[in-house]
């Protein structure tokens, strides 16, 4: 089973490559993406294809780098971390987030479910409210001391 986490943490290689028609190869016809805090959904090929580039036109010198990689059967998380300059506008089912400028560093975890060598499900978390103070849109997000 170590192939499927092999191949999650090459889908996330592939993106920093911008290599979407690998990503795509490995993606099932039925697949969904789906981003956990907007609901968004994004389903099968052209679903994955449309993800990945409306992270790589709103980032377009974002990287991702793999932290961990946990597998059980036909599930991986993958944990990593992005980080890239928002010149490019970032397409969201909210609107259009015209480029900042910014430099952002996010935490994120995909949990991946495959079969058959293909990735029949994705479930991306992040926190959305640090990536909007990053990129200036909202207020800095810092914890209370002594109350």
């Amino acid at each position: 089973m170590a192939e499927n986490a092999d191949l999650a943490r090459r889908v996330h290689e592939a993106w920093n490559e911008r290599n979407f028609d690998e990503i795509a190869e490995v993606t099932a016809p039925d697949a969904t993406i789906t981003i956990v805090g907007s609901g968004d959904i994004f389903t099968g090929v052209d679903g994955a294809r449309a993800y990945n580039m409306m992270w790589a036109n709103g980032f377009p010198d974002g990287e991702v780098t793999v932290d961990r990689v946990i597998e059980s059967g036909d599930h991986v998380v993958v944990e990593f971390t992005g980080r890239g300059t928002h010149t490019g506008t970032l397409v969201t089912s909210m609107g259009e987030i015209p480029a900042t400028g910014r430099s952002l560093t996010l935490e994120l975890c995909d949990v991946m479910e495959f079969k058959d060598g293909k990735v029949r499900s994705q479930k991306t978390y992040f926190d959305t409210g640090s990536m909007m103070a990053q990129l200036g849109l909202a207020a800095e997000q810092t914890a209370s001391q002594d109350k």
